[in-house]
């Protein structure tokens, strides 16, 4: 089955890049607690998947040896390429389904919410697997699995009588595809449960190191008040793990 390529929709694409254009969860929320894993990327190959608009990819080539960065949105990988280049970055258009085409090894590889599009989570893990050096690093985030959970569009923030916020899930136990409306109608989520993900990591030959789900502090809170709902559940969850050696 074919990914789904929802950045190359004109409308998905223009709301998207509005969205990060002010302020936002991942700028906030996500990305600092990327940086506070990312260890030192001095003299790395590194391969960003689901690399957007290269804005890693180039922090990244300040230092690196080299940068790869993928994506499956031709839209987005322009946008990269105009103002994201560099010597030492090469951007390819490219399903994450296909990353046994890619030649590697890589010493890290890195990927800001794209994983939760996967369609087979366990091959995109043995392609990480395969594409790192023994004792490389797999560091990425995707959309927390209680996020992704409901089948159905719902209001899942609720307030009992005297204010307090708390947060319905349901069909967590159930998992596979999730259609929801995200500028358009019908863009497609893999729900998997936490445990499935641990579990298929572990299975790949991969040993976690960390496991986080962001809480936003105090300044971003106030300059975007709608993170306080992430006090409440988080909406990210972030792995870094190491491959074993051989």
């Amino acid at each position: 089955m074919e990914s789904q390529n929802i950045f190359d929709d004109e409308v998905f694409f223009e709301g998207y890049r509005e969205l990060r254009e002010g302020a936002n969860f991942n700028d906030l929320l996500e990305q600092p607690a990327m940086d506070a894993l990312l260890d030192d990327v001095s003299g790395l190959r590194i391969l960003d998947i689901g690399c957007g608009y290269g804005r890693n990819c180039a922090s990244f080539a300040k230092n690196a040896r080299s940068v790869v960065g993928i994506d499956i949105s031709r839209k987005m990988l322009n946008v990269a390429e105009k103002e994201n280049s560099a010597s030492n970055i090469r951007y390819i258009q490219m399903d994450m389904a296909d990353l046994s085409s890619l030649e590697g090894p890589f010493d890290l590889i890195y990927s800001s919410l794209a994983f939760h599009y996967a369609l087979d989570f366990g091959r995109l893990m043995k392609d990480c697997h395969d594409l790192l050096v023994p004792g490389g690093t797999l560091l990425f985030s995707q959309e927390h699995p209680i996020t992704t959970a409901a089948k159905y569009t719902q209001t899942r923030y609720v307030k009992d009588d005297e204010g307090r916020v708390s947060f319905k899930i349901s069909d967590y136990q159930d998992e596979g595809e999730r259609h929801v409306r995200w500028f358009v109608d019908d863009v497609i989520h893999q729900h998997r449960k936490l445990s499935t993900i641990i579990s298929v990591m572990a299975k790949s030959g991969f040993e976690i190191t960390d496991c986080v789900e962001p809480c936003p502090t105090k300044r971003a809170v106030k300059e975007l008040p709608r993170l306080r709902n992430d006090l409440v559940k988080p909406s990210f969850l972030i792995m870094k793990a190491r491959r074993k050696e051989d």
